[in-house]
């Protein structure tokens, strides 16, 4: 799959958006609008230089590594104290919002795409459930916009994904066999979110120990402490899937547990360094794929995907937000931000590469389209307004120092 002229195209889009970030990032022009766009470029035509088909060995496994590298480097930020002091407001989004959200994105799939079934629907609003928090950086980052609105936001991001995971498995069986819900199947479900928590604790968890044993002691190289990490959050991925388990929630848990084990802050930043190096460049790698092999299944869409993403982006994400924060004494504007920021990335990417490997040509097509477009429209929207949107919501509401 990455072939020579790939991995040619890949390093000149990141030494070239290393020399002229800093410019277009004042236009809000994000990296992954950059990579999405040099995908989309040099992969489609008949001049184009890479040649990648959607069904390309190794497009899925890339993807799905990098998702678990980001998940584990965002999560281990994450102090744990903090979470644990305000775990009301993550558990309504993820207990509430995010069940609602796959409901309506469902009943929404279908009213917009009523040729497909039912179950093909549930496919498409599982898979544009989860949100990405790293496409609303500006956001997370500003340090004017509360604290404990950036926490739940990044939080919530990082567990929806493992979250919705076995719904999708799930729902894409159902749409291939017909099968109907069944005891046997939401057990398997849970039991594969047990391990995924059970797998990321004890990795984390052993790992932060072992590296802060290793440091104190004197055996541990300082060189490679920061590529241990990495390897760390990738074999919390691996290991787990390798054992049945949910893969994505033990990356996110086990960079939890690595934080919280890590008790020297400033030690645990820089043990961090080198894993948020690499997210960022997988992230990239992942973007010019969706740019290359995804996003031209739009050539096959119909106006009926294009008004679902929209929905999916506004209706579907913000209604069931309002709904799961109805209590919590926020004012609409917090209530508004929270909703809208709600940006489909990297988890959304991966369930359309699993939709187009699991279901007949015909459905995946129409799954696949609906997926990207959705995901590229939040691309564009999320990025262009997560720095004015903060600007404006950090000025209002700011927390005294």
């Amino acid at each position: 799959m990455m072939n020579m002229h790939t991995g040619v195209a890949i390093a000149l889009a990141v030494i070239a958006w290393a020399l002229v970030a800093e410019r277009l990032e004042k236009w809000n022009i994000t990296s992954p609008m950059w990579f999405v766009a040099i995908g989309l470029v040099v992969a489609n035509g008949s001049w184009a230089p890479v040649h990648i088909s959607l069904g390309s060995e190794g497009v899925k496994e890339i993807a799905e590594l990098a998702l678990a590298v980001v998940l584990f480097g965002d999560a281990a930020k994450v102090r744990l104290r903090d979470l644990r002091a305000d775990a009301a407001l993550p558990t309504r989004l993820l207990g509430l919002g995010l069940p609602l959200t796959i409901a309506l994105g469902t009943v929404a799939a279908h009213l917009v795409l009523p040729s497909l079934s039912w179950w093909v629907c549930a496919v498409i609003g599982a898979s544009v459930a989860p949100t990405d928090a790293a496409l609303g950086a500006a956001i997370i980052e500003d340090e004017r916009v509360p604290a404990r609105i950036r926490r739940v936001l990044n939080v919530e991001s990082g567990l929806n994904d493992g979250i919705a995971t076995p719904f999708v498995n799930f729902f894409l069986v159902a749409a291939v066999v017909g099968t109907s819900l069944e005891t046997e199947s939401e057990s398997t479900a849970i039991l594969e979110l047990l391990k995924g928590v059970a797998g990321g604790v004890i990795i984390g968890s052993l790992g932060a120990f072992a590296l802060t044993v290793a440091r104190r002691s004197g055996w541990g190289g300082h060189a490679y402490r920061h590529l241990a990490v990495t390897a760390l959050a990738l074999a919390s991925f691996t290991i787990t899937v390798s054992l049945h388990g949910n893969g994505f929630v033990a990356a996110f848990v086990a960079g939890l547990a690595f934080g919280a084990g890590m008790r020297d802050a400033e030690q645990l930043d820089e043990s961090l360094e080198f894993t948020h190096q690499v997210a960022g460049l997988a992230s990239m790698v992942v973007w010019f794929l969706f740019g290359a092999v995804v996003l031209p299944v739009l050539e096959h869409a119909t106006w009926r995907e294009f008004v679902f993403a929209a929905l999916a982006l506004t209706v579907v994400r913000m209604v069931p937000v309002a709904l799961s924060l109805m209590g919590t004494h926020f004012d609409r504007a917090t209530v508004g931000v929270i909703g809208w920021f709600g940006p489909r990335g990297l988890a959304s990417v991966v369930f359309a590469l699993l939709a187009e490997e699991g279901l007949a040509e015909g459905d995946a097509t129409r799954v696949v389209a609906a997926i990207a477009a959705t995901v590229a429209m939040s691309v564009v929207l999320h990025g262009a307004t997560a720095a004015p949107i903060s600007a404006r919501y950090g000025a209002t509401h700011a927390e005294s120092p």
